[in-house]
């Protein structure tokens, strides 16, 4: 089970730290991505990490957005900085067992509730 959390409302240029928190599961076994869907649109790549620490960024988010995790906890994080309203979306938490950094929804195996971001100008 993925739980995610840390969203919110707040102006362009600010920050939020998504955490999602995982249970069930030996969390170190698991690739964790963050993903993105604005309403209408189809569920989009932010950014993956693997167990050892291996990072890879949609091109949208790189240099602003940085994903880190922390085996002893079970929890990935998403540190956003210089945020941009067209960063609002639901951004969801996924884990997937293969041993790659995928940017592809389908390859991921669960997937967490969602937490909203809205960006205001």
């Amino acid at each position: 089970q993925l739980q995610a959390s840390g969203g919110g409302l707040v102006q362009a240029g600010g920050s939020l730290r998504l955490s999602c928190a995982a249970s069930g599961c030996t969390f170190s076994r698991y690739v964790m991505g963050w993903f993105h869907q604005a309403p209408g649109k189809e569920r989009e790549f932010v950014a993956v990490v693997k167990s050892g620490g291996s990072t890879y960024y949609g091109d949208s988010v790189k240099g602003r957005f940085t994903i880190s995790r922390d085996n002893a906890k079970n929890t990935v994080y998403l540190q956003m900085t210089g945020l941009k309203p067209e960063d609002t979306a639901i951004y969801y938490c996924g884990a997937n067992r293969r041993d790659f950094l995928s940017s592809t929804p389908s390859i991921y195996d669960y997937w967490g509730q969602g937490t909203e971001v809205t960006v205001s100008s």
